[in-house]
């Protein structure tokens, strides 16, 4: 996430931002990402931590495992389901990577629009002890015929056009499932890029860099 604030409230229609961002080149899990809530009918950016705490856990270290949330089980595994019904959210970036498995180790690839501009992933959030950690974790689906070169398997993206039925607070199980698929733009693109990217300790623009 390296956008500012005011492209992303512009692009996601935000009524109000209560989150300060600093350009983020590696997000690691634990640390605080940014996300879009709906309530009463409008959009909020807020800053969850990445990994998702259920309300009854005892331990919040359990986040750490949950960054990310398998749409095909999802809506009734018991550390997702409540936040599938009640607490949908929108996980905005400008791009993700995926490793390759390679002689020699994993490769990292970034892949992103063609054209630069934000994109949503469809995430899930909780409040652990009385909103003392608001958490999150992004739902994954098959990767698309381009992401599956790298992996296969992907981040769900909404379209522009499915982030508020996704948001919405009455939309049925059955339509929230069916936006939970492979995305099918074209406008993605990929490439190789440097094992700079593996240590969370490196963050500066070098991690986008294409390899040599």
């Amino acid at each position: 996430m390296t956008v500012p604030v005011d492209r992303l409230a512009a692009e996601f229609d935000l009524d109000e931002v209560r989150a300060e961002l600093s350009p983020n080149f590696n997000v690691a899990p634990t640390q605080g990402v940014a996300a879009i809530l709906a309530e009463n009918g409008s959009r909020r950016l807020e800053t969850l931590r990445w990994g998702l705490v259920p309300s009854w856990a005892k331990d919040p270290e359990i986040g750490a495992r949950m960054i990310n949330a398998r749409s095909e089980t999802a809506p009734e595994k018991p550390s997702f389901r409540s936040a599938f019904r009640h607490r949908r959210c929108l996980i905005p970036a400008d791009g993700f990577y995926e490793w390759k498995r390679e002689e020699g180790g994993k490769q990292p690839f970034y892949i992103h629009m063609n054209d630069g501009r934000p994109f949503a992933f469809a995430g899930l959030w909780e409040s652990w002890n009385d909103g003392e950690i608001l958490s999150c974790t992004i739902l994954t689906t098959s990767a698309n015929a381009l992401v599956g070169e790298v992996h296969e398997r992907m981040p769900v993206i909404l379209p522009a056009e499915e982030r508020e039925a996704w948001l919405d607070p009455e939309a049925e199980r059955e339509e929230l499932v069916s936006l939970l698929r492979p995305y099918e733009g074209d406008d993605l693109e990929t490439f190789p890029v440097s094992r700079f990217v593996n240590s969370p300790r490196n963050n500066d623009e070098r991690c986008v860099e294409p390899a040599a």
